[in-house]
């Protein structure tokens, strides 16, 4: 985290932000006393909706059922 003087910050702002958006915190400071700090956003995670997908996909009847003896073979290697 660095400290800048707001007048600095007012100079400098364009690198102050990238360097934020870098995730770098910076603390503007006026006589050394901090007023406010630079963060980037971060973005709020996406919720998902229960029950969005009803009626576009479908599972079969028997879609937990015993695999062929071949595919089943394949798969533990033998």
């Amino acid at each position: 985290m660095s400290t800048v003087d707001i007048h600095e910050a007012k100079l400098q702002l364009d690198e102050l932000i990238i360097n934020a958006v870098s995730g770098e915190e910076i603390v503007i400071a006026k006589s050394g006393r901090p007023l406010a700090k630079l963060v980037p956003i971060v973005p709020a995670p996406v919720l998902r909706k229960p029950g969005s997908m009803k009626g576009r996909i479908w599972i079969a009847d028997d879609f937990d059922a015993p695999l062929p003896d071949d595919i089943q073979a394949a798969f533990e290697g033998k």
